[in-house]
């Protein structure tokens, strides 16, 4: 019996500002997909981090290193056939630039939240470090943030629930990936 490799599968990179909703749409969208036949993974960049850099710096170099890893991370996946969502800050364009340019089924989902949404929400209190001098690398804050300047898809969690945000990025996947149908 002559078996094929799976057809590939997407990778979707959620990115925006700390606190901006990106694990929790993801998490959102996962469920959508699953609903409608079209499985997928999340890969959570604080998830993975505390695996790959139990003791982070957040430094350029490390941020390099780590960006890196995850669209590598995400590209065997995708290559093996599964849909990846990954939710990651990625405070720099290049960082998703260059996981554009590797995988051939990518789109950028554009997190929008304001500032100032994203402080009050804080679930891990990084703001509250940025403020107090204790976390000075802050995307948004310490650290600036290069929003996207084309995502294939933009949604705006200061005005949507999850499950609003997860239902319009959902109908505007129909249009780039097959098989999600509308």
């Amino acid at each position: 019996m002559t078996t094929f490799p799976p057809p590939p599968g997407f990778v979707l990179w959620l990115t925006g500002l700390p606190a901006s909703g990106k694990t929790t749409l993801a998490y959102a969208l996962r469920q959508k997909l699953a609903a409608n036949g079209v499985p997928a993974v999340v890969l959570d960049s604080d998830e993975l981090r505390r695996i790959l850099t139990p003791q982070p710096s957040y430094d350029a170099a490390e941020r390099d290193w780590f960006y890196g890893v995850l669209g590598q991370l995400a590209g065997l996946l995708a290559k093996d056939g599964v849909n990846v969502l990954v939710a990651a800050t990625a405070n720099r364009r290049r960082y998703r630039d260059q996981a554009r340019q590797q995988l051939t089924r990518f789109a950028e989902v554009y997190v929008r939240c304001d500032l100032a949404t994203c402080q009050q929400r804080d679930p891990k209190g990084i703001y509250a470090q940025a403020q107090s001098g204790t976390a000075v690398s802050v995307p948004g804050v310490g650290s600036s943030y290069e929003p996207p300047t084309e995502p294939e898809i933009a949604v705006d969690t200061t005005l949507l629930t999850a499950d609003e945000a997860a239902t319009a990025v959902y109908h505007q996947l129909t249009s780039f990936f097959q098989p999600i149908k509308a």
